[in-house]
């Protein structure tokens, strides 16, 4: 599409200033008349002319041309406003389809007039002044590879300057755009994007045509899809698919593009969003790098051999062939090195020949793009190569069985040593050999039930990121499944904990006294104290390590995989509101020890001392630990909540 806009400033500018007065607008005699003209009957929409009047409007401005429709700068002389007038043949139901969608992020369509003397369709609506992107991306990459969202403002003020407009005052949008890097900036463009593909395909729309030209901005740089080719045709037999859909073939996806082939028929199901999220993501590669993501040169050659050759497919075939190789490596060269990984993840995903491994729709679409502008966010899905989250991640198992064993092992260590000063050893030789074989045998117990029930509660936790590494990724319901399970093995894991030390606690003084005739009173206060202690260091230290561990380096990895829910961000809320309890629970480790203490008798005091410093020192070092943890964890939650909070209760936001 040609603009012709820059051609007629001054008159644009009278034009809309006496448009917002009410004043008459009849443009100054020698430009184009004493008045507007009205069109001749017999004319074709190819021979419409500015100062022209047509219908209800005089149109001012030719904004873009195509095969099959032009579009207009006019005023409506009925409501007295500047709107776009497309003006093509009465075919389809296009003005039907496209009055249903009020949207922030799509052109809204008035309404139509139709002309039955010429079988002509006026569909007239909400003009903007930025230009489009196609405008914007010559504009930006004349000068050199854009280096921030500073570049698309100064498209548009270019943009607006060239209609005769003034530059817009600043605005929160515009506040923003200029902070952002060009990666980023693609990233903020294409989720809006994105969520205005949901938004219609959740009332049955497909766009069909999205590419540069098509996405519209407005004085604050923000994108607004147009031109849904609602109509688009299944069959375009007898003619070349390339004259036929022009520029539009190179941004469509191999099954659009199958569908184009000459005397090929699909049905409606199978084309749906993902194709046009295969489109999008062709569109914000080529924003980002200043080219598209394949190389068609081969395919317009032999367009250009066969011009002449009716139903001739070698281009598309030749396409289609380009597309199932999938993105060249000199393709991946041409991303910035700023770009963030994932970003590029995101969009080789979408860009994927087969389409049942892109995004599945616009919201997840818009949540990973989403995802791309928030540093910390993005840095804990997507972490450097090098960095210890990525590498270990396929670890779930041993890195639990760690986080759970070191703390348990350290209690563990405590309690023999102050069982053994202050009861075994007052104990007689065959008791103190029967206290070695019931804490034994309840250890040979109570340790692989504890592992069996951590491994089956946990059991989403371990096969799906393997599942999703591995392919072929698993249900949706398995991944938010799996998720759900992520966020609460923590809590999980310190009930199996906690339980098996009641358990242990409870059975000990029963088998004491079937097989070593009991012990006293007094030790069976020491046995519960120092049980207590190592209940406390069980359930605070390895809930702190391992929900660590599940927040920054294993969930992240779900939410790359698949789409969010609300109430997820919920779930991440109830987690943070659970990490003071547990570090109450790390604070009492060494009051518990300065507790004991007053329980006990100088000679039993002398008799472990040294035990009781190792865990009110050890306790307060194990506390400060579990304080900076709990601190990130937070740090992390926030971050991914800002993620998920994006998406409306029901919708994702206008």
């Amino acid at each position: 599409m040609t603009d012709s806009t820059a051609n007629y400033p001054a008159v644009f500018t009278q034009t809309q200033a006496k448009t917002e007065t009410g004043e008459s607008t009849q443009p100054p005699t020698g430009t184009f008349g004493s008045a507007f003209a009205d069109i001749s009957p017999s004319a074709d929409f190819t021979q419409i002319e500015i100062g022209q009047r047509l219908d209800d409007f005089d149109l001012l401005l030719e904004l873009g041309s195509g095969a099959f429709a032009r579009v207009f700068l006019a005023r409506q002389l009925s409501m007295q406003r500047l709107v776009a007038v497309k003006i093509s043949a009465n075919k389809g139901h296009e003005p039907q389809t496209l009055a249903q969608l009020d949207h922030d992020y799509i052109v809204r369509v008035f309404d139509q007039h139709v002309l039955p003397d010429r079988d002509w369709r006026l569909l007239y609506m909400q003009y903007l002044p930025g230009g489009t992107l196609l405008d914007l991306g010559r504009l930006v990459f004349a000068a050199g590879p854009p280096d921030s969202g500073q570049a698309l403002l100064d498209a548009v003020d270019v943009a607006l300057e060239s209609r005769g407009e003034s530059r817009p005052t600043e605005s929160v949008t515009r506040a923003e755009l200029a902070t952002l890097s060009w990666p980023e900036t693609v990233a903020w463009l294409g989720k809006r994007l994105a969520a205005a593909l949901h938004y219609a395909n959740s009332r049955g729309v497909l766009h069909r045509d999205i590419k540069l030209a098509n996405v519209l901005l407005a004085r604050d740089g923000t994108p607004k899809l147009a031109d849904f080719n609602v109509s688009f045709s299944r069959n375009v037999s007898g003619a070349s698919a390339f004259e036929y859909f022009g520029g539009s073939l190179s941004y469509m996806s191999p099954e659009q593009l199958t569908a184009c082939r000459p005397g090929h028929t699909l049905e409606a199901a199978d084309l749906d969003t993902r194709s046009d999220i295969y489109s999008l993501a062709v569109v914000l590669w080529e924003l980002l790098t200043g080219v598209k993501p394949f190389d068609d040169s081969a395919a317009q050659a032999a367009r250009a051999a066969s011009a002449e050759l009716v139903g001739d497919t070698t281009a598309l075939d030749l396409m289609l062939t380009t597309r199932e190789k999938g993105i060249t490596s000199a393709s991946l060269d041409a991303l910035p090195s700023d770009c963030p990984t994932a970003l590029r993840r995101v969009l080789l995903k979408a860009l994927n020949g087969d389409r049942d491994k892109r995004w599945g729709s616009g919201a997840e679409f818009a949540e990973q793009l989403q995802l791309c502008l928030d540093p910390q966010a993005r840095d804990l899905v997507d972490p450097p190569a090098r960095s210890w989250r990525l590498r270990l991640r396929p670890f779930i198992l041993p890195v639990t069985a760690l986080a759970i064993l070191i703390p348990v092992m350290l209690a563990g260590a405590y309690n023999i040593q102050h069982n053994h000063l202050l009861i075994v050893s007052h104990l007689s030789e065959q008791a103190q050999h029967r206290f070695v074989l019931v804490t034994t045998v309840i250890n040979l117990i109570t340790f692989p039930l504890g592992a069996a029930a951590v491994v089956y509660l946990c059991r989403y936790v371990i096969l799906v990121p393997r599942r999703l590494r591995r392919g072929p990724a698993p249900p949706a319901e398995t991944q938010a499944r799996a998720r759900h399970d992520c966020l609460v093995m923590g809590d999980r894991v310190v009930i199996v904990v906690a339980g098996l030390s009641l358990v242990s606690g409870l059975t000990f003084p029963v088998l004491m006294q079937l097989f070593a005739g009991g012990i006293t009173a007094r030790s069976a206060l020491h046995f519960f104290g120092s049980i207590t202690v190592c209940g406390a260091i069980g359930v605070a230290y390895p809930f702190f390590l391992l929900t660590f561990y599940i927040v920054r380096s294993v969930y992240p990895e779900l939410v790359a995989h698949g789409q969010t829910d609300v109430q997820e961000a919920e779930q991440l809320e109830r987690l943070s509101r659970r990490l003071p309890p547990y570090l109450a629970v790390a604070a009492s480790v060494p009051l518990l020890g300065i507790v004991a203490v007053s329980f006990l008798t100088a000679p039993e005091i002398a008799a472990v001392v040294v035990p009781m410093r190792v865990l009110c020192i050890g306790g307060i070092a194990a506390f400060v630990l579990a304080y900076w943890l709990s601190r990130q964890i937070e740090s992390d939650i926030r971050a991914l909540q800002r993620v998920i909070r994006s998406r409306a209760p029901h919708d994702l936001p206008h």
